[in-house]
């Protein structure tokens, strides 16, 4: 997937130098939750609202710059790590640097989750199979072979659930009877959560964002 298209610079960083009080009224403003923060033009890192609306006005960025997370993405970070930097830190605006730790815009997670709705996983149409195994014992290559080997095409496959010894995985199927995939599971000593032939199952969780609240975990 193509991100460049997706890179947003109506926003510029404020300097370390600066004042809490202008950072407040930024966040004010906006609905992001960090801002981008640099020092003679080299990016620092973001600091979040929340801890934004803790300091006093009238200090500087400089004097709370503690708080400052150095979290970014580079031009050429494929769109799951985009997606990945955006879980682990908890935000909704990930700055992008160059190769000289410049800043040069940021991605928003709205867009990111955009792509992310226009995969196979979401778009084609499809059956859902959930299913569980010991988390020693599940393969993907494995998973890939049992519906491959019932002549259905895999749009999808990932991590939904993992828990000390078991692992659940959320498998999406091409348009295809879902009975013999399931069979061929069990035999591989998989136990099948649920499973569902049409697209009502997957719209539904979509429209609660079940899915990707699992992935991002936020």
């Amino acid at each position: 997937m193509q991100l460049q298209d997706f890179v947003i610079n109506d926003i510029q960083p404020l300097k370390i130098t600066d004042k809490i009080s202008d950072l407040q009224l930024l966040f004010n403003q906006l609905t992001y939750s960090h801002i981008p923060i640099t020092n003679e033009d080299i990016y620092v890192g973001c600091i979040s609202e929340t801890d934004a609306h803790c300091f006093d006005g009238t200090k500087t960025i400089q004097d709370c710059k503690y708080t400052i997370d150095g979290f970014f993405v580079r031009p050429t970070t494929d769109w799951l790590d985009v997606l990945e930097a955006f879980a682990q830190n908890d935000s909704n605006i990930m700055p992008i640097l160059d190769e000289n730790n410049k800043y040069t815009g940021y991605y928003e997670l709205n867009d990111i989750m955009h792509l992310f709705n226009e995969t196979p996983f979401f778009a084609e149409p499809g059956g859902i199979i959930v299913i569980e195994k010991g988390i020693n014992d599940y393969s993907f290559s494995e998973i890939c072979q049992i519906v491959e080997s019932n002549d259905a095409k895999l749009l999808g496959a990932f991590i939904s659930k993992m828990e000390s010894d078991l692992v659940r995985i959320t498998v999406k199927i091409g348009n295809t009877s879902l009975n013999e995939i399931i069979q061929t599971f069990r035999r591989y000593s998989y136990i099948i959560v649920s499973g569902h032939e049409d697209d009502s199952y997957i719209e539904s969780l979509k429209e609660r964002s079940k899915y990707l609240n699992k992935y991002l975990n936020m």
